[in-house]
């Protein structure tokens, strides 16, 4: 595959990956005028450029992921749901996995190919196709990929699929308000900050959050924002 800097990315249907046969390859560059499609659960889609790969989470991804859960457990401190220790993790990815079979949540893995080993993980959640809407969240990679520039081209590859494939007119975002990095992270990228949910939430150690919304609109995506993502990106 001949891919540019940070915008190739394909997806395959799970039905048809393994007979390859009927494969469908995507290239960013061309989806402005790609079939809108809907978010099929039952498929499972990859997103691919030089730098990452997303895959949808497995519960076979326990392995991948313990490192993180047992020597990281800080990673999950402003987080509503965690994935520390064995039993949590379990937890995690059991409960990541019946949301994407109940339709409600898509959860990828997050694969760095520059350095060859696991990442994290990021999810679409609160998917809403009549309102064309739905929310980006769940975020986490170990402390070695942080800061690297691996968030930028994940989030360039789910935000294309979210606006250019599945049509979607707004992209949510959420944090905890005290969540200063992730905050920065969200506004790097272009969200726009809108309010404050206050006390909506609990954390892992039972206190109350107040949590931030920010968002990415559709016209903002194709009017440069989308442009100054790619500018921004790390090899």
């Amino acid at each position: 595959m001949n891919q540019s800097k940070g915008v190739n990315f394909y997806y395959i249907r799970s039905s048809i990956a393994y007979r390859m046969e009927g494969t469908l390859f995507i290239f960013a560059e061309s989806l402005i005028s790609f079939i809108p499609m809907s978010l099929h659960f039952s498929e499972n889609y990859i997103l691919e450029n030089d730098r990452v790969m997303l895959r949808p989470l497995k519960l076979a991804d326990f392995e991948n992921l313990l490192p993180f859960s047992i020597h990281e457990p800080e990673i999950w401190t402003y987080s509503l749901v965690h994935a520390i220790g064995e039993e949590g993790l379990k937890n995690y990815l059991q409960l990541a996995i019946d949301a994407r079979k109940s339709g409600k949540e898509y959860p990828f893995i997050v694969f760095d190919k520059r350095t060859k080993q696991y990442a994290g993980s990021t999810r679409f959640y609160d998917i809403q196709p009549a309102n064309q809407c739905l929310q980006l969240g769940f975020t986490w990679y170990g402390k070695q990929f942080q800061g690297t520039g691996l968030n930028k081209h994940c989030k360039l590859l789910l935000l294309t699929l979210a606006f250019e494939q599945l049509e979607m007119q707004r992209v949510e975002f959420r944090a905890d308000s005290n969540n200063k990095k992730s905050i920065f992270a969200m506004k790097s990228i272009g969200c726009t900050i809108e309010g404050i949910l206050r006390s909506n939430g609990i954390r892992t150690d039972g206190t109350r959050r107040d949590s931030i919304v920010l968002s990415i609109l559709k016209n903002e995506w194709e009017g440069g924002l989308k442009a100054a993502l790619v500018s921004k990106l790390i090899d």
